[in-house]
């Protein structure tokens, strides 16, 4: 009765320690030493049963022999169902050939030591302790060996599947941001450089200048936008150098209006790229800025108590005309999700249209942490 008690005991306590929860959260950090942990932990207490089981039968010497025998015989069976009955049959959805096979190894290694033990060992049964005792210690052991074995390789493979289905997820997430940021639209690199070509027979500072704002974007698309933090700094450079091109290409004709406070923590504040440009990006799509002599943008920056301020206000013609911009912004949906991984539940991002036919978006978030 109390070896039931014991073995009982121990597997509530494996069931607790190695719940699928705790499992899952620990493995995400130092899975490799959890996995070692738990085959030594279970061998160390393997031992202890053997060992308080069998001192009955057996003196000191042959005690210890007998259990380190016992010891290096279950762990090529423990082994053997961790590395492959699990893989090749559980795993493989063959669960009636696990069920046989696992059946087959309960029952070979027990007859094995039936067989053998008493013969190496010279065990002394008496009355009070039978052999049925000895039978029952051995189907018990052997029965503790398969399950525990079974249990941690299921749910080893298990976690592995579902941590490798969540980085595959996170991986092809990054490898869609990171197409989305890389994107130029070749038909404006196309049209600035025709214009760069335009003005290079006529001498004047606009090529030089547009060169100039030209390779800044490159240099920002090609290089910022695919670190996971840039500092503010690097995002309205980007901004400023997609103006000037505009600017450039209209004469320096177009309402573009910066409002730039505490210019200080540009260089200290790091957001994820893109975000701010695809804003402006989208301003510069919508607004009819240079098709429309009364469109404007007005860009607004400050920080306020470690909260991030960022607006847009920008002309809606009534005839919409979709300017070309140049760079292929992540769009709302997909900023959206940067914001969330990001910052959760720490900004707030709205978008609306407001009087005298203009659009205003916003966004706050909230730095501290």
């Amino acid at each position: 009765m109390f070896l039931i008690v014991n073995i009982i005991l121990i597997l509530l306590f494996f069931r607790v320690l190695f719940s699928d929860k705790i499992l899952k959260k620990l493995m995400e950090y130092r899975w490799g030493f959890l996995l070692r942990f738990q085959h030594v932990f279970f061998f160390f207490v393997f031992i202890l049963i053997t060992f308080f089981t069998e001192n009955y039968f057996l003196d000191t010497p042959e005690l210890i022999w007998s259990v380190l025998s016992v010891m290096i015989f279950n762990i090529g069976i423990y082994y053997l169902v961790y590395y492959y009955l699990v893989p090749h049959f559980y795993l493989s959805n063959k669960y009636p050939e696990f069920i046989l096979y696992a059946l087959i190894c309960f029952l070979m290694s027990s007859l094995f030591r039936i067989l053998l033990q008493p013969t190496i060992f010279k065990m002394n049964f008496s009355e009070t302790l039978s052999n049925t005792n000895f039978l029952f210690n051995v189907y018990t052991a052997q029965g503790i060996v398969i399950l525990v074995a079974s249990f941690l390789g299921i749910t080893k493979d298990k976690f592995l599947i579902e941590q490798n289905v969540v980085d595959l997820g996170e991986q092809k997430e990054q490898l869609y941001f990171d197409l989305l940021k890389s994107k130029m639209n070749p038909h404006f690199l196309l049209n600035t450089l025709n214009n760069i070509y335009a003005n290079s027979f006529i001498p004047s500072g606009k090529t030089s200048d547009s060169i100039l704002q030209l390779s800044k974007l490159l240099q920002y698309i090609i290089y910022d936008s695919g670190k996971e933090r840039i500092s503010l700094a690097q995002e309205f450079s980007s901004i400023h150098s997609l103006t000037m091109l505009y600017q450039l290409k209209y004469d320096n004709q177009l309402n573009i209006d910066f409002d730039i406070r505490n210019e200080e923590t540009l260089e200290l504040i790091e957001i994820p790229p893109s975000v701010f440009l695809t804003f402006f990006e989208n301003a510069l799509k919508h607004s009819g800025i240079g098709l429309d002599l009364n469109s404007f943008i007005k860009v607004v920056y400050a920080i306020n108590d470690r909260d991030l301020f960022f607006e847009i206000i920008n002309s809606v013609p009534e005839k919409k005309a979709l300017g070309e911009t140049g760079y292929y912004g992540l769009g709302n949906e997909a900023i959206t999700q940067i914001l969330e991984k990001y910052y959760p539940g720490k900004y707030t991002l709205s978008s609306e249209m407001i009087e005298n036919n203009r659009y205003k978006t916003t966004l706050k978030i909230d730095l501290n942490g």
